[in-house]
C-alpha cells in the first residue's frame, strides 16, 4: 500500500483567551475573526438576573456567555490560533482556570463606558504571569481615549501593548491577535515579566 508523504510540518496551534467585562465585546471579537462558525454558549438575560447583571452602559444587551466562546483563525500556514472567549460576569469566573490552562496569552477587551470592568481580567493575568494585551473596543458614537489615557486609567505597565480596535471588524481583531503573539515572542526573547 502506497502512503502519501508530506514534508510540510503541521501548523503550530496556539491557545488564546479573550477576556474582559460583561458586554465588552468578547463574543463579538471571536465571531468577527473566526474562520469557522464559532461555538457560542449564550443564554438570554432574564429578570432573574437583574440583581446580578449590571447592564449600566450596555442596556441593549439581551444575551450573555455562560461558559465560553470558541473560534479558530489561521494566521499563516504555520500558525493557527484557537480562541477561547471567557464569560464576563463574576459568577462564571470559576471557569477561567480551566479555560486558561495551556494558554499562550490573552486579549483583555476594555469598554471605556465601563472601564472598571477590565480590572478583574487584568489582575487575573498579572497574578498568573500570563502575557496579555489590552484591546480598547471602540464603539460607534462613544468618546475615544488615547492608549496612554487608558494605560493610566488601568494602571498598566509600559511594556503591555494597548490597542484601539473594533471587535466587529475582522482585520482590526486580527491585528490585535498578531500584536499579542508578537508581544509574547518579545517577552520570551527578552525575559521581561508578563505583568
Amino acid at each position: 500500500m502506497d502512503s502519501v508523504r508530506s514534508d510540510a510540518a503541521p501548523p503550530q496551534a496556539l491557545k488564546i483567551l479573550v477576556a474582559g467585562g460583561f458586554g465588552a465585546g468578547k463574543t463579538t471579537m471571536v465571531g468577527a475573526v473566526s474562520e469557522i462558525s464559532p461555538l457560542r454558549t449564550e443564554e438570554v438575560l432574564t429578570t432573574a438576573g437583574m440583581d446580578t447583571d449590571d447592564t449600566t452602559g450596555v442596556a441593549t444587551k439581551t444575551t450573555t456567555t455562560v461558559a465560553m466562546d470558541f473560534g479558530r483563525i489561521t494566521i499563516n500556514p504555520s500558525l493557527v490560533l484557537y480562541l477561547f472567549g471567557t464569560p464576563g460576569q463574576n459568577r462564571f469566573w470559576f471557569l477561567w482556570d480551566e479555560l486558561a490552562t495551556g494558554a499562550l496569552g490573552a486579549v483583555v477587551i476594555a469598554d471605556t463606558r465601563r472601564l472598571a470592568d477590565s480590572f478583574a481580567a487584568i489582575d487575573y493575568f498579572e497574578q498568573r504571569g500570563t502575557p496579555f494585551v489590552v484591546a480598547v473596543n471602540c464603539f460607534d458614537a462613544e468618546q475615544v481615549y488615547t492608549d496612554q489615557q487608558v494605560r493610566e486609567a488601568l494602571d498598566i505597565d509600559g511594556h503591555v501593548p494597548i490597542l484601539l480596535c473594533d471587535a466587529r471588524d475582522r482585520l482590526s481583531v486580527k491585528n490585535v491577535l498578531i500584536t499579542l503573539v508578537e508581544h509574547v515572542l518579545l517577552m520570551v526573547r527578552s525575559a521581561v515579566p508578563a505583568a
